[in-house]
């Protein structure tokens, strides 16, 4: 799984950059047919935005969260994914 992380008005510190990577081994293991990520911080005024579109075998996912705090936002979005992805997995497991 091949991650691309960049930030918009948000410097990626390498403690971001782990903790994003750290998260997304989680879902890697939840749900191994991922196949590229593309993550993207933003700031906008006091809101701390993460995004993320997962390709997967057949199909994309997107998620969008935001919060205060850039973790409390990479932790929620990755919540986000984890939801779209059982959704997924029972799609393909009823084909």
């Amino acid at each position: 799984m091949q991650i691309n992380l960049t930030g918009h008005h948000v410097e990626v510190t390498d403690s971001l950059r782990e903790y994003v990577m750290t998260k997304f081994d989680k879902l890697e293991r939840f749900f191994d047919h991922i196949n590229n990520v593309y993550v993207v911080l933003n700031v906008e005024k006091l809101q701390q935005i993460a995004e993320a579109t997962l390709h997967v075998n057949n199909g994309e996912i997107h998620a969008k969260a935001d919060s205060e705090n850039m973790y409390a936002a990479i932790d929620a979005l990755t919540d986000k994914l984890i939801k779209q992805l059982t959704k997924h997995k029972e799609k393909m497991n009823h084909h």
